[in-house]
């Protein structure tokens, strides 16, 4: 694949840019314009007096446009100073505005011209290297067109160019500019048959809640105010149900493609911001669910993932069932209406229904395998999954008067109790969970992040948090591992401990650091109580946050942190990404303890105990469809400053 660490990636959905740090679209890796997966432009060169500009910045200025600015001295300049400033503003939708300004005393005659080309190439196909060569051009009004089997797309400029050479795929204007004048040219990228679109962000402003950080560490504002304008971004909608928005899974090799887990995932950690962003989900991915009879009955379909070394792939699709009803009865907590919870709670059963069918005469849920149904292999993440999903699924039942809940709650303990005797090896320093357990009992030894999800066991009604599948001796072993220089890289919590045979600090599931995992762990063990473990995780992330300008990437390499610095990047990892963008509301709600329970009309606050980042609060958020303001002092005290009419503060 070709590296995009050093991109800068525009979103909005479904539209976005990859552009080199100089600024010009050559053609070489993935660059260019792209519409729903599709190239629309590879090439935008821009000269100016016969020179390409000397880039001197370049930066996003929001999710979907990236700026660049650099500097061209004419062949008339009498010294070695530029004296043409050119600065480019490029949007996601298909835009970029092109601004001269001559800074030198004396008037010029500026001749600028633009290279254009496409391949109209497929993002899979750049992706394993199999772009074909540019299309032709043809002139087409005040700029060029392409067509293939593909389609066909066309680039304007207003003002239109004084000369369009098709053959080479040119634009070109001379522009007069007296002494601190500027001159500006719009080009427009369109993909014919399309229409005009506005990104899902824009045209539904109220998905996401404004929410906003204040505090000691300023750093925090533009983390959260970062993260929305991703998920914003990212938002993505069925063509038959446009009012159903879920988030992609990230730019710019996930934008396409099904993931139903990081879709859960995410909506479940961005419910301080509103319950919609959930309930658009959970309805899109209902009307995916098998619902007829047979082994696949009440599955949410999903792709296979890479498991790292030590484990086969596993099933999303697992994953994604069991997040289900786990994310609608925590977005009932939060707020979604009874309306919205009656019309997914049929989806909801469905999935809970396949747990004793899934587990047959067992108690441990296995991976599904297509046709085969489920396999032998019993992960421990698939496991916390499962039990959290038991317990609140059952909740939820009760509160909706169905049945179903007594049988869940017993399946939970049973699972409880042979997962504590059996899952756990022990060894001379307190032992580990395994990995896994396969179908004769053999437990797959290694330690990597996927165990933070042990620690993730849900919200229940009044604040309180549903069992977990450790005891309390297990689960302060788990936190000190998880705190170990093995596994805390300084940036956070790498997918598989350093001390692991075949760890890879760039290591997909091997090594790297996924913001998520951490996110779900710092979570965990704030809730267990282990707030120093906690702290350190959470430290870690948000410093690698600012190393990459506060927009964090997916992943990125689990090298050990050393003084300063900054994380090292992974080249392939998408950024932004749906999960990453989600967990940093996750940790701030984490550190002010907000646990709410709008069908009661109460809010639990539990915050961190010693402040890590000083005074923090945290305003604009969401809880029973109002506005939910709350501030944490430096001596680790909470209090609401705004919150729904009638919402009590509970015990």
């Amino acid at each position: 694949m070709p590296p995009v660490h050093t991109a800068l990636i525009g979103v909005a959905l479904p539209h976005l840019t990859v552009s080199p740090e100089h600024g010009q679209l050559t053609g070489a890796g993935v660059e260019g314009f792209y519409r729903a997966g599709r190239r629309l432009l590879s090439r935008c060169r821009l000269r100016v007096a016969g020179r390409d500009p000397v880039a001197s910045q370049a930066g996003m200025t929001g999710a979907d446009r990236t700026r660049f600015v650099s500097t061209v001295r004419t062949p008339s300049a009498p010294g070695p100073d530029p004296d043409v400033m050119v600065e480019r503003v490029r949007h996601a939708e298909g835009t970029e505005r092109l601004t001269l300004r001559n800074f030198s005393p004396r008037p010029l005659r500026l001749p600028v011209e633009v290279a254009l080309g496409t391949d109209l190439a497929d993002l899979g196909a750049i992706a394993s290297g199999g772009a074909g060569p540019d299309l032709p051009a043809s002139v087409h009004d005040a700029g060029l067109r392409w067509a293939s089997a593909a389609g066909s797309v066309s680039v304007t400029a207003t003002p239109a160019p004084a000369d369009a050479l098709a053959s080479a795929g040119l634009l070109r204007w001379e522009f007069p500019l007296p002494p601190g004048g500027e001159v500006t040219v719009e080009l427009r990228v369109r993909q014919e048959g399309t229409g005009p679109v506005r990104p899902p962000g824009r045209a539904t402003p109220g998905v996401f809640a404004p929410a906003r950080a204040t505090g000691d560490d300023p750093a925090v504002d533009t983390l959260l105010r970062t993260c929305v304008e991703d998920l914003r971004a990212l938002l993505v909608r069925a063509p038959a149900h446009p009012a159903d928005l879920h988030l992609a899974a990230g730019a710019p090799w996930r934008a396409g493609g099904p993931a139903p887990a990081e879709a859960l995932a995410a909506a479940r950690m961005a419910l301080p911001l509103g319950t919609r962003l959930a309930a658009g989900t959970l309805r899109a991915l209902a009307r995916t669910q098998y619902t007829g009879p047979g082994p696949r009955g009440g599955l949410i379909p999903g792709p296979r993932r890479d498991a790292g070394p030590h484990l086969p792939p596993g099933c999303t699709g697992t994953e994604a069932t069991l997040l289900f009803p786990v994310l609608l009865a925590e977005a009932r907590r939060w707020g979604l209406t009874d309306r919205e919870t009656e019309e997914l709670l049929p989806a909801a059963e469905r999935c809970l229904r396949r747990l004793p069918d899934t587990v047959g005469d067992g108690v441990y849920v296995t991976d599904w395998t297509g046709d085969a149904g489920p396999g032998g292999l019993a992960r421990c993440e698939i496991q916390a999954h499962a039990h959290r999903a038991a317990l609140l699924g059952a909740e939820l039942l009760d509160a909706c008067g169905r049945p179903g809940g007594r049988g869940l709650r017993e399946w939970a303990e049973r699972l409880r109790g042979a997962f504590r005797r059996e899952f756990w090896i022990e060894d001379p320093s307190g032992g580990r969970p395994a990995a896994a357990r396969t179908a004769d009992g053999r437990l797959v030894p290694h330690l990597g992040a996927a165990a933070a999800h042990l620690l993730d066991t849900g919200l229940l009604a009044g604040g309180a948090l549903a069992p977990g599948l450790l005891d309390a001796a297990q689960t302060g072993r788990l936190a000190r591992l998880l705190a170990s220089p093995a596994m805390d890289s300084g940036w956070g919590l790498r997918s598989l401990s350093a001390r692991e045979a075949e760890y890879n600090p760039f290591g997909h599931r091997a090594g790297v650091v996924r913001v998520q995992e951490t996110a779900v762990a710092v979570a965990g063990l704030a809730a267990a109580g282990h707030e120093r473990e906690a702290t350190s995780l959470l430290r870690g992330v948000l410093a690698a946050a600012g190393g990459f300008g506060h927009r964090l990437p997916e992943m990125y390499a689990g090298e050990q942190r050393t003084g300063h610095g900054a994380p090292v990047p992974h080249p392939a990892a998408c950024r932004p990404a749906a999960t990453a963008a989600a967990a940093p509301v996750l940790l701030l709600t984490t550190l002010t303890g907000v646990r709410p329970d709008a069908p009661a009309g109460t809010v639990t606050l539990r915050p961190l105990p010693g402040a890590p980042l000083g005074e923090l609060g945290l305003t604009g958020l969401r809880v029973a469809g109002a506005p939910f303001s709350v501030r944490v002092s430096r001596l680790g005290l909470a209090m609401v400053e705004e919150a729904a009419d009638g919402l009590q503060l509970g015990v």
